[in-house]
């Protein structure tokens, strides 16, 4: 399988590149893109690519890859992967995967229906221990859903906001519930399916930024349960925090950046047998990684199906993000529901921007 990695920075070095070479001869690095061509020429001699180009549409034409890796800040995904897609290659971008629901639903348009496909780096839901916790969740082992919690809670200096495109809701988006918290909240909604209503508050403490730094909201979902979430990137001490109360059961992981199945925990009710209890943990253990995503989605492209972290399964999660976002911004509460065309935080998450909308109207 050709692939080509758009943007040489550190997360396509730290993890898309190394994810790719353990994958071995089922892929070949093809091309290395950057807009600074000396990054890229560098890259991809360290990585044994034969290409290196400053241009996404020149490499798109030359390389003719068959699945294009999008490292790039948040603002040129929709560009690059929709110029990926129609010249016939399946797309793995990093997150958030777009600045809107109205950028997502653009780029659907541009997939086929048996392929190409655009998939999103959404890695935490597939480490060992969040298959199994999803496995039990749609046998009903636990029991029903009743209660979460799902905070992301990070620091981050000021000097962290000096790359430029960071805490702008034009260039990133959105604050930590956009940028940070999103990993958990894939995860969170991998495992509880999707959400109804929402309400939320943010604010600005501590970073000189146009973007919340902190947000609260509680969500409730289709299945009843009622869950607490929570971003930040003031937390001296960091932590990314899940729990689920089920019926039968509480499951907790707490790690910062990935998981092993060492993270999690599962505590029975008083009620629960101990043979019960003994056939809940994961038969294996492999951590949240990009590389296990990879791998998947990989597989899933080789058996011509579409992968998973793509469509409305990678769409969801900026649903939320949308939600809470009106509702923080309106100060009433938001049903999924409402997250239509006709809502201006459908074409931008603060609700103030309609680049998209006018340049579809016109």
């Amino acid at each position: 399988m050709r692939t080509a990695v758009v943007g040489g920075g550190g997360i396509a070095q730290g993890q898309h590149l190394p994810g790719l070479r353990v994958l071995g001869d089922r892929v070949e690095i093809a091309a290395i893109v950057d807009m600074d061509g000396d990054r890229a020429r560098e890259v991809a001699a360290e990585w044994g690519a034969p290409s290196s180009n400053t241009s996404v549409a020149a490499m798109l034409e030359e390389v003719q890859p068959d699945l294009v890796l999008v490292c790039t800040p948040p603002g040129s995904h929709t560009d690059a992967v929709i110029r990926s897609l129609d010249a016939g290659a399946s797309v793995w971008c990093e997150k958030p995967p777009t600045l809107s629901l109205a950028e997502y639903d653009a780029i659907l348009e541009h997939e086929g229906a048996a392929g190409p496909y655009a998939s999103y780096v959404f890695q935490h839901r597939f480490g060992s221990a969040a298959r199994t916790l999803r496995a039990q969740i749609a046998a009903g082992d636990l029991g029903a859903p009743l209660v979460g919690i799902c905070h992301t809670l990070w620091y981050r200096d000021a000097a962290y906001y000096d790359v430029a495109w960071r805490g702008k809701w034009e260039t990133e988006g959105g604050g930590p519930a956009m940028g940070h918290g999103i990993h958990q909240m894939d995860l969170l909604l991998s495992l509880l399916g999707d959400w109804t209503e929402i309400s939320a508050t943010m604010a600005t403490l501590g970073r000189d930024v146009e973007t919340e730094d902190v947000s609260f909201a509680h969500a409730t979902f289709e299945s009843g349960a009622i869950v607490s979430v929570v971003n930040s990137v003031l937390s001296p001490r960091e932590t990314s925090y899940l729990r689920f109360d089920f019926a039968h059961a509480t499951v907790e992981v707490e790690h910062l950046y990935g998981y092993d199945n060492s993270h999690w925990k599962w505590t029975p009710a008083p009620h629960v047998d101990a043979n019960t209890v003994s056939s809940w943990a994961p038969t294996q253990n492999f951590a949240s990684s990009h590389a296990v995503q990879l791998e998947e989605l990989v597989s899933s492209l080789e058996r011509g199906e579409r992968p998973a972290a793509s469509g409305h399964d990678g769409r969801r999660v900026l649903e939320l993000i949308a939600g809470l976002y009106q509702s923080a911004i309106t100060g009433k509460r938001v049903q999924r529901s409402e997250l239509t065309r006709d809502n201006p935080f459908y074409w931008s998450m603060n609700g103030a921007s309609a680049t998209l909308k006018e340049t579809l109207d016109a």
